[in-house]
């Protein structure tokens, strides 16, 4: 099987400790995953924001980036809705027959890491260890547009030393939308400000998602509250084992943040 990740732009731009946590997690449970060195946006803000004309090229750079290849992974459920449903949408719209054809062969093999996993590798346990005490936020577009369900939560009950505590209210948006966050910045917060609120009152350690722009908003409004809750994508607490990054405490950023605090 011919694997691919798609990093998305946030992970390649911010967060590229999750893009090598995918690989790290793959290889370890057989997958040579390789990384095509073309690929570029998903085009998702584009279309997201009505520019579906402007994303035809970047459609198209997406196929031929990801072609031939049996499956392509992302740590995203946001870009993997997008490749899924709206790519087929912009190809239609752009009357262009070849590109259509060509959406029609890759959205259909573009998984979100947690579908990979549970259905196609067919495994729940991944050998993770991650001692601390988590709570879970379903990302709206894998909960929405993807259906991903309790994937991510089967693979988290899994992880050896993982205490995981239920999120009140967890379906409901964190409210960073992409560019909702910019045009409507203040319903964004308020938002953002009810999740933070939720997910201190579980009294976890960390808060795990798996798409991390998500993290970054609810974490910036839990880092300026000093809250002391910090925020790790699922595929990093995943890759986490005991011989591994992080050593025996599981990931190197949480032991960080535990130095500072002493």
């Amino acid at each position: 099987m011919r694997v691919a990740l798609m990093v998305t732009c946030v992970n390649d731009a911010m967060f590229p400790d999750t893009g090598k946590a995918v690989v790290r997690l793959l290889r370890r449970l057989g997958v040579d995953v390789e990384f095509p060195a073309a690929q570029t946006c998903c085009a998702q803000p584009m279309v997201n924001t009505g520019y579906l004309d402007e994303a035809v090229p970047v459609v198209r750079t997406f196929v031929d980036a990801f072609a031939g290849y049996d499956a392509v992974v992302t740590p995203s459920g946001s870009c993997a809705g997008s490749a899924r449903h709206q790519h087929g949408l912009v190809a239609r719209r752009s009357g262009d027959a070849g590109l259509a054809a060509a959406v029609a062969e890759t959205s259909p093999k573009v998984y979100e890491l947690t579908e990979f996993l549970v259905d196609v590798l067919g495994v729940v346990d991944v050998g993770a260890y991650f001692p601390h005490t988590v709570t879970y936020h379903p990302t709206c577009h894998s909960l929405r547009m993807l259906g991903v369900g309790d994937r991510p939560r089967r693979l988290l009950e899994n992880v050896r030393g993982l205490r995981l505590v239920d999120l009140p209210q967890a379906e409901q948006c964190c409210g960073f939308g992409g560019t909702f966050a910019v045009k409507n910045a203040d319903t964004s917060v308020a938002m953002g400000a009810d999740k933070a609120r939720h997910v201190r009152g579980t009294g976890a350690e960390v808060l795990v998602a798996g798409d991390n722009s998500c993290l970054m908003h609810v974490g910036g409004v839990l880092s300026r509250q000093q809250a002391g809750v910090r925020v790790v994508h699922l595929a990093e607490v995943l890759a986490s084992t005991e011989e591994g990054v992080g050593g025996p405490s599981g990931h190197p950023q949480v032991e960080r943040a535990r130095e500072e605090q002493r």
